[in-house]
């Protein structure tokens, strides 16, 4: 795994990478790879596992060091994005993966994102609880916040990290859209409608 890690980056897929070239930075024989993995899927898909994990871990000790919505959305968006700028691997492959590798590693990713909207629905509902401003369709709240900052991280990963920071209250900016949006929508009982003037 940390072979493949090595080799991946930020501009080279997983899925790109050969048995051959794996076991030769790892320092071991082509064969002496099946005991450990079935074949080059069963690597990425593991790899995507332990990103998942890993960010999940820091978003959520993000999420439990914040004391209110403001500083919840704010502490994690900044946790992702250092994470980001750190140059961490499996964030790497995790976002990448999840836009071009085989469609085993895009679903594994997308179970990867599940995990997160599962967790930040419970955070959205304790919070909105707490401030006792309501929550339309938590579910589908976190499933518009998650994918958003995954997105916005996928495409940052060719950006300059001096974008970094302003990237950052974009998206922060953007994630307290979607929570106002929600909190009026679950004020209006999910009838408030935006009316736009061409």
């Amino acid at each position: 795994m940390e072979a493949a890690l090595k080799l991946a980056g930020p501009h080279r897929s997983v899925s790109s990478l050969s048995l051959r070239e794996v076991a030769r930075e790892a320092g071991i024989a082509p064969n002496s790879f099946y005991r450990q993995f079935r074949d080059m899927d069963e690597l990425a898909v593991a790899l995507i596992e332990r990103a998942g994990e890993s960010l999940r871990q820091i978003i959520g000790e993000a999420r439990q060091r914040a004391t209110s919505e403001r500083s919840v959305v704010r502490g994690s968006v900044e946790a992702f994005m250092e994470q980001l700028r750190s140059d961490d691997r499996l964030l790497q492959i995790l976002l990448r993966e999840g836009m071009v590798g085989s469609d085993a590693f895009k679903k594994a990713v997308d179970r990867q994102l599940n995990f997160f909207e599962e967790e930040l629905r419970l955070d959205l509902i304790r919070l909105a609880e707490a401030n006792k401003t309501g929550l339309y369709e938590p579910a589908l709240t976190a499933k518009a916040i998650t994918r958003l900052v995954f997105a916005m991280g996928a495409s940052a990963m060719d950006w300059p990290q001096d974008k970094y920071a302003e990237l950052t209250e974009q998206v922060v900016l953007m994630v307290r859209m979607i929570i106002m949006g929600t909190q009026t929508m679950a004020s209006s009982g999910g009838t408030e409608t935006l009316n736009l003037k061409r």
